[in-house]
């Protein structure tokens, strides 16, 4: 650390170039020039060229404003939490020119490692600095050259900026490869999952009945939504909450209902929410078991439910059926219109047969299948743990490395 010095950007020649690109309002030209924008710098510090815009290239060429391998790219105007993320870039199939939205940093490569300074300037917005010192304008924030060039970064020598880089490069590695790993078990605990519905109810069946014989079917209310609550709210459920298998709580939607509506339109627990679709494969025929989740609830009109009868069907049994690959598949059948597309209705859905076993045998069915699910959800509460752990380890990582004690 002895031989260590802090340095503003704009001093003892670490760079040999801070340049702002140029605005051109032309950006659709079939052959035109890449010009790199706000969108081509991902939130992950990578170059990101999904979506080019490209300019005429007798502008690109009189500005003369072209990026280079080892370059910067810094984002200088953006929203408030965005102003200050940057990337490498790492070069393309054509020369790029670049917006004034960003700045080009080209670090002298005899005083400054440019993936040391990247991973540093990284390191800060990640903490926020440039969003805490920014100049706020309407719509947007700005960081210019000059703010830019007043940053203080540690400079070790060349060659310890180049340790470290690979250091940070191989400890984030492993980090990413832990994370990859549990993604990775969680992906294949979903097939598991999917391979154990499939297996549920493959199996022929002596009695399939239609919905119609196994319960009440009624379509969802169709009223005025509003997104606070009134004189009498009543949450009611749209076809963004009812995920498939899973009821979601976030974004609550209300309807003012009278005592009738309510009576008529209340859900109650065990009542199966089937989606109408909208000629989404994914999205028509997608089932959630309502559990109580929410104590006075109704359902919108998009949203059909499906009451079981007991007796006969287990409600989760039904539910599990209708999200499972033959229970898709036959949704899907039952769904497809003359035109081809695929939709669902109250009549279309008493239609669709139901694979229905002795009740003890239901209950078995469910007993294995929720035995499945559940490791699934332990997977991603695991998950979600490594994250966060991950999250709060790389910011330790980095500020060990800018102190020198890595």
């Amino acid at each position: 650390m002895n031989d260590w010095e802090m340095k503003s950007l704009g001093e003892d020649g670490l760079l040999l170039g801070v340049n702002p690109g140029f605005a051109c309002g032309k950006k659709d030209i079939a052959d035109g020039v890449p010009h790199l924008r706000m969108n081509n710098i991902s939130k992950d510090g990578l170059l990101e060229m999904s979506l080019i815009r490209r300019i005429p290239h007798d502008v690109a060429e009189t500005q003369n404003r072209f990026v280079e391998p080892g370059d910067i790219l810094f984002n200088n105007t953006n929203s408030t939490e965005l102003v200050g993320k940057s990337c490498i870039f790492t070069g393309w199939q054509e020369r790029c020119a670049f917006s004034n939205h960003l700045t080009r940093l080209r670090p002298n490569p005899e005083k400054l490692c440019a993936e040391w300074l990247f991973i540093y300037l990284r390191n800060l917005w990640l903490q926020g600095y440039f969003a805490a010192n920014c100049v706020e304008f309407v719509g947007q924030s700005a960081f210019n050259k000059d703010k830019l060039l007043e940053v203080r970064i540690p400079v070790p020598p060349l060659a310890e900026q180049r340790r470290l880089v690979c250091r940070i490069k191989t400890l984030t590695g492993r980090l990413e490869q832990a994370r990859q790993a549990r993604h990775t078990a969680i992906s294949e605990t979903e097939t598991i999952l999917q391979a154990v519905l499939d297996r549920a109810f493959s199996d022929e069946v002596e009695r399939r009945v239609p919905i119609k014989e196994l319960g009440e079917v009624r379509g969802g209310i169709q009223k005025t939504p509003q997104r606070t609550a009134g004189a009498n709210p009543v949450r009611y459920l749209t076809v963004a909450h009812v995920r498939r298998d899973e009821i979601r709580l976030d974004d609550p939607r209300y309807f003012e209902v009278s005592a009738e509506e309510l009576g008529r339109w209340q859900l109650e627990p065990g009542d199966v929410l089937v989606i109408e679709g909208n000629g989404s494969e994914d999205q028509i025929g997608r089932a959630a078991l309502f559990r109580g989740e929410i104590k006075h609830c109704v359902h919108q009109n998009h949203v059909i439910r499906v009451r079981p009868d007991r007796e006969q069907i287990a409600p989760a049994f039904l539910n599990d059926y209708l999200n499972s690959p033959a229970g898709r598949r036959e949704v899907q059948q039952r769904g497809r219109t003359s035109t081809g597309l695929l939709s669902l209705s109250v009549g279309r859905i008493k239609e669709i047969e139901v694979p229905v076993p002795p009740l003890e045998q239901q209950c078995a069915v469910v007993s294995h299948i929720e035995a499945v699910k559940s490791k699934s959800v332990e997977l991603q509460r695991l998950q979600r743990e490594v994250d966060a752990e991950l999250a709060s380890f790389a910011p330790a990582l980095l500020a060990k490395a800018f102190r020198g004690e890595l």
